[in-house]
């Protein structure tokens, strides 16, 4: 039997996955609604940029597109910011913060029904994995 420890810590990883891949979805999901909407308004200000590239065409091509512009920029900010998370879990690894703080989340899944489909994912593993192990 594996110790209770490592396979908090599979769980701990599981849950990571998860939220990495929320994130991800998330971001792909406002790149084609917000992103998409946003690029097609801008179609007639990039032939405008495209013959007469000037920062002052672009600065006035989005500032008289506001919504177009906010939702470009809300793209690429959350793009960003995903980035960010990510690249810094990789290089230093979780911090003790966001480890208890996923260590607090799976306790409140854990308290799911046990036909949820998130309990399912995170714990069905861990515990065939400490089956097979026995």
């Amino acid at each position: 039997m594996k110790h209770p420890t490592t396979i908090l810590n599979q769980q701990v990883q599981r849950l990571y996955q998860l939220n990495l891949y929320r994130r991800w979805l998330f971001v792909i999901l406002a790149w084609l609604t917000l992103g998409l909407f946003s690029l097609w308004q801008l179609r007639r200000e990039f032939e405008l940029w495209h013959e007469h590239f000037t920062w002052v065409a672009v600065r006035y091509g989005l500032a008289f597109n506001l919504i177009s512009a906010f939702s470009l920029f809300f793209c690429i900010g959350i793009t960003g910011a995903v980035l960010v998370w990510q690249s810094t879990h990789i290089l230093r690894g979780l911090s003790p913060r966001e480890k208890l703080r996923l260590e607090n989340q799976l306790k409140k899944i854990k308290q799911l029904k046990p036909s949820h489909p998130l309990r399912k994912w995170i714990f069905s593993d861990a515990s065939r994995q400490s089956e097979i192990g026995s």
